[in-house]
Protein backbone atom coordinates (compact mmCIF):
# COMPACT_ATOMS: atom_id res chain seq x y z
CA UNK A 1 0.00 0.00 0.00
CA UNK A 2 3.03 2.00 0.54
CA UNK A 3 4.61 1.19 -2.11
CA UNK A 4 1.12 2.13 -4.25
CA UNK A 5 1.16 5.52 -2.03
CA UNK A 6 4.61 5.97 -3.67
CA UNK A 7 3.97 5.69 -7.08
CA UNK A 8 0.56 7.70 -7.01
CA UNK A 9 2.47 10.67 -5.68
CA UNK A 10 5.32 10.16 -8.14
CA UNK A 11 2.93 10.67 -10.87
CA UNK A 12 1.08 13.55 -9.78
CA UNK A 13 4.30 15.46 -9.68
CA UNK A 14 4.99 14.70 -12.71
CA UNK A 15 2.02 16.11 -14.04
CA UNK A 16 2.21 19.09 -12.33
CA UNK A 17 6.16 19.33 -13.74
CA UNK A 18 4.88 18.88 -16.97
CA UNK A 19 1.40 21.30 -16.72
CA UNK A 20 4.28 23.48 -15.51
CA UNK A 21 6.30 23.10 -18.27
CA UNK A 22 3.76 24.46 -21.35
CA UNK A 23 3.79 26.83 -23.64
CA UNK A 24 6.70 28.35 -25.41
CA UNK A 25 10.45 28.04 -23.34
CA UNK A 26 12.99 26.05 -23.27
CA UNK A 27 12.90 22.12 -22.47
CA UNK A 28 11.68 20.94 -25.65
CA UNK A 29 12.80 19.21 -28.79
CA UNK A 30 12.29 21.95 -31.72
CA UNK A 31 14.99 24.35 -33.15
CA UNK A 32 14.30 28.25 -34.88
CA UNK A 33 16.66 29.36 -36.99
CA UNK A 34 17.16 31.80 -40.04
CA UNK A 35 19.26 34.32 -41.35
CA UNK A 36 20.20 38.25 -40.77
CA UNK A 37 21.22 40.42 -43.94
CA UNK A 38 22.75 43.67 -43.42
CA UNK A 39 21.49 46.27 -45.62
CA UNK A 40 24.39 48.93 -46.50
CA UNK A 41 23.15 52.27 -47.27
CA UNK A 42 26.34 54.16 -48.26
CA UNK A 43 25.99 58.54 -48.15
CA UNK A 44 28.22 58.45 -51.19
CA UNK A 45 25.72 57.19 -53.90
CA UNK A 46 23.44 59.98 -55.88
CA UNK A 47 20.59 57.10 -56.55
CA UNK A 48 19.96 55.68 -53.09
CA UNK A 49 21.40 52.31 -54.14
CA UNK A 50 22.20 49.46 -51.23
CA UNK A 51 24.23 46.81 -50.82
CA UNK A 52 23.18 43.58 -48.80
CA UNK A 53 25.40 41.04 -47.22
CA UNK A 54 25.31 38.72 -43.91
CA UNK A 55 25.26 40.73 -41.38
CA UNK A 56 28.04 38.43 -39.33
CA UNK A 57 28.55 38.82 -35.72
CA UNK A 58 24.71 40.60 -35.11
CA UNK A 59 23.09 40.12 -31.82
CA UNK A 60 19.92 37.89 -32.62
CA UNK A 61 17.06 38.17 -29.91
CA UNK A 62 14.82 35.85 -28.87
CA UNK A 63 10.88 36.37 -26.98
CA UNK A 64 8.92 33.53 -25.39
CA UNK A 65 5.01 34.15 -26.20
CA UNK A 66 4.17 37.57 -25.04
CA UNK A 67 6.93 38.48 -22.80
CA UNK A 68 8.10 41.71 -22.75
CA UNK A 69 12.01 41.55 -22.65
CA UNK A 70 13.87 38.88 -24.54
CA UNK A 71 14.59 35.49 -23.19
CA UNK A 72 17.65 34.34 -24.84
CA UNK A 73 20.12 35.73 -27.42
CA UNK A 74 22.90 34.62 -29.75
CA UNK A 75 25.27 36.14 -32.71
CA UNK A 76 24.96 35.28 -36.11
CA UNK A 77 27.59 33.70 -37.38
CA UNK A 78 29.91 35.31 -40.36
CA UNK A 79 26.87 33.89 -43.10
CA UNK A 80 24.54 35.92 -40.49
CA UNK A 81 23.10 32.50 -39.98
CA UNK A 82 21.97 32.12 -35.66
CA UNK A 83 20.08 28.73 -34.66
CA UNK A 84 18.12 28.55 -31.33
CA UNK A 85 17.49 24.96 -29.86
CA UNK A 86 15.97 22.98 -27.54
CA UNK A 87 12.52 24.99 -27.18
CA UNK A 88 9.16 23.99 -26.57
CA UNK A 89 5.90 23.73 -29.32
CA UNK A 90 5.17 28.22 -28.80
CA UNK A 91 4.70 31.52 -30.48
CA UNK A 92 8.71 33.46 -30.57
CA UNK A 93 9.27 36.64 -31.72
CA UNK A 94 13.12 37.43 -33.55
CA UNK A 95 14.56 40.51 -33.56
CA UNK A 96 17.35 42.41 -34.25
CA UNK A 97 18.36 45.65 -34.46
CA UNK A 98 18.75 48.83 -36.97
CA UNK A 99 20.49 51.52 -36.08
CA UNK A 100 19.26 54.46 -38.10
CA UNK A 101 21.74 57.93 -39.10
CA UNK A 102 20.45 59.26 -35.25
CA UNK A 103 22.04 57.13 -33.15
CA UNK A 104 18.17 55.44 -32.67
CA UNK A 105 17.75 51.55 -32.42
CA UNK A 106 15.14 50.10 -33.87
CA UNK A 107 13.82 46.51 -33.42
CA UNK A 108 13.03 44.47 -36.62
CA UNK A 109 11.01 41.65 -35.94
CA UNK A 110 9.50 38.57 -37.20
CA UNK A 111 6.85 36.25 -35.35
CA UNK A 112 6.98 32.15 -35.84
CA UNK A 113 4.83 29.30 -34.82
CA UNK A 114 7.40 26.35 -33.19
CA UNK A 115 6.19 22.95 -33.31
CA UNK A 116 7.29 20.33 -31.39
CA UNK A 117 10.52 17.89 -33.08
CA UNK A 118 10.52 20.47 -36.03
CA UNK A 119 13.09 22.49 -37.25
CA UNK A 120 11.11 26.33 -38.17
CA UNK A 121 12.90 28.81 -40.71
CA UNK A 122 12.21 32.44 -39.83
CA UNK A 123 11.86 34.68 -42.54
CA UNK A 124 15.06 36.74 -43.20
CA UNK A 125 15.48 39.47 -40.79
CA UNK A 126 16.63 42.73 -42.56
CA UNK A 127 18.79 45.38 -40.31
CA UNK A 128 20.05 48.17 -41.68
CA UNK A 129 23.02 51.03 -41.04
CA UNK A 130 24.10 53.59 -42.68
CA UNK A 131 23.99 57.75 -42.69
CA UNK A 132 22.10 57.29 -45.68
CA UNK A 133 19.55 55.44 -44.22
CA UNK A 134 15.77 56.45 -44.31
CA UNK A 135 16.52 59.97 -46.31
CA UNK A 136 15.95 61.29 -49.82
CA UNK A 137 17.53 62.96 -52.19
CA UNK A 138 16.88 66.80 -53.86
CA UNK A 139 18.13 67.20 -57.12
CA UNK A 140 17.61 69.90 -59.66
CA UNK A 141 19.43 71.73 -62.58
CA UNK A 142 20.83 75.25 -63.52
CA UNK A 143 21.52 76.82 -66.66
CA UNK A 144 23.62 79.90 -67.16
CA UNK A 145 23.61 83.13 -69.16
CA UNK A 146 27.14 84.20 -68.94
CA UNK A 147 28.05 87.71 -69.64
CA UNK A 148 30.99 89.58 -70.35
CA UNK A 149 31.85 93.38 -68.71
CA UNK A 150 29.86 94.78 -71.12
CA UNK A 151 26.86 92.98 -70.56
CA UNK A 152 27.23 90.95 -73.52
CA UNK A 153 26.17 87.62 -73.72
CA UNK A 154 28.99 85.16 -74.44
CA UNK A 155 27.31 81.90 -73.71
CA UNK A 156 24.88 79.74 -72.56
CA UNK A 157 24.79 76.27 -70.83
CA UNK A 158 25.17 74.66 -67.39
CA UNK A 159 26.37 76.55 -64.44
CA UNK A 160 29.03 74.27 -63.46
CA UNK A 161 30.33 75.10 -60.27
CA UNK A 162 27.56 77.32 -59.34
CA UNK A 163 26.79 77.04 -55.42
CA UNK A 164 23.61 76.23 -54.11
CA UNK A 165 21.66 76.03 -50.85
CA UNK A 166 19.09 74.36 -48.69
CA UNK A 167 17.60 75.70 -45.89
CA UNK A 168 14.54 74.31 -43.49
CA UNK A 169 11.38 76.15 -43.73
CA UNK A 170 11.43 78.26 -40.51
CA UNK A 171 14.81 78.52 -39.96
CA UNK A 172 16.73 81.52 -40.69
CA UNK A 173 20.09 80.08 -42.66
CA UNK A 174 21.11 77.23 -45.27
CA UNK A 175 22.66 74.05 -43.66
CA UNK A 176 24.25 72.52 -46.60
CA UNK A 177 25.54 73.70 -49.81
CA UNK A 178 26.78 72.09 -53.09
CA UNK A 179 28.26 72.98 -56.63
CA UNK A 180 26.67 72.45 -60.02
CA UNK A 181 28.00 69.52 -61.64
CA UNK A 182 29.45 69.25 -65.20
CA UNK A 183 25.97 68.51 -66.60
CA UNK A 184 24.05 71.45 -64.99
CA UNK A 185 22.80 68.81 -62.06
CA UNK A 186 23.29 69.58 -58.51
CA UNK A 187 22.22 67.09 -55.70
CA UNK A 188 21.65 67.35 -51.75
CA UNK A 189 22.16 64.11 -49.79
CA UNK A 190 20.44 62.76 -46.90
CA UNK A 191 17.67 65.24 -46.77
CA UNK A 192 14.81 64.10 -44.32
CA UNK A 193 11.01 64.58 -45.17
CA UNK A 194 9.76 67.99 -44.58
CA UNK A 195 9.85 71.39 -46.25
CA UNK A 196 12.75 73.31 -47.83
CA UNK A 197 13.73 76.11 -49.65
CA UNK A 198 16.68 75.16 -52.64
CA UNK A 199 17.81 78.49 -53.71
CA UNK A 200 20.70 80.42 -55.35
CA UNK A 201 21.72 83.41 -56.82
CA UNK A 202 21.94 85.58 -60.19
CA UNK A 203 22.67 89.23 -61.40
CA UNK A 204 20.86 91.29 -63.05
CA UNK A 205 22.29 92.08 -66.33
CA UNK A 206 22.86 96.01 -66.38
CA UNK A 207 23.53 96.91 -62.70
CA UNK A 208 25.27 93.37 -61.55
CA UNK A 209 23.11 93.34 -57.92
CA UNK A 210 22.70 89.85 -56.88
CA UNK A 211 19.17 88.61 -56.30
CA UNK A 212 18.41 85.33 -54.91
CA UNK A 213 16.07 82.39 -57.03
CA UNK A 214 14.15 80.24 -55.15
CA UNK A 215 12.19 76.71 -55.28
CA UNK A 216 9.48 75.45 -52.58
CA UNK A 217 10.63 71.40 -52.21
CA UNK A 218 8.67 69.02 -50.15
CA UNK A 219 10.06 65.70 -49.33
CA UNK A 220 7.06 63.61 -48.53
CA UNK A 221 8.76 60.07 -47.35
CA UNK A 222 12.00 59.06 -46.72
CA UNK A 223 14.54 57.18 -49.36
CA UNK A 224 13.22 58.91 -52.45
CA UNK A 225 14.78 61.22 -55.12
CA UNK A 226 12.62 64.97 -55.07
CA UNK A 227 13.17 66.29 -58.47
CA UNK A 228 12.72 69.91 -58.36
CA UNK A 229 10.89 70.03 -61.84
CA UNK A 230 11.58 73.63 -63.24
CA UNK A 231 15.30 74.43 -63.87
CA UNK A 232 17.04 77.03 -62.45
CA UNK A 233 17.66 79.93 -64.64
CA UNK A 234 20.86 82.29 -63.72
CA UNK A 235 23.64 85.05 -65.29
CA UNK A 236 27.03 84.82 -64.49
CA UNK A 237 29.80 87.19 -65.08
CA UNK A 238 33.04 86.06 -65.25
Amino acid sequence: MKKCFSFLILIFSMLIFAACNTGPGTGGTATLEGVVMMVQHPDDHFNLETDTVPAAKTDVFLVYGDNTFYDDDVEADNTGLYRFKYLRPGTYTVYAYTTRPSGERVAETQTVNVERGQVTTVPTIYVHEGKAYGRSIVKGTVNATYIDKNGDVTATGPAYGHRMYIQRVGEPFPFDDVRVGINGVFMFQKIDPGDYIVFTTSIYDEDEIPYLIQRSVTVTSPETIVEIEEPFQVTIKP
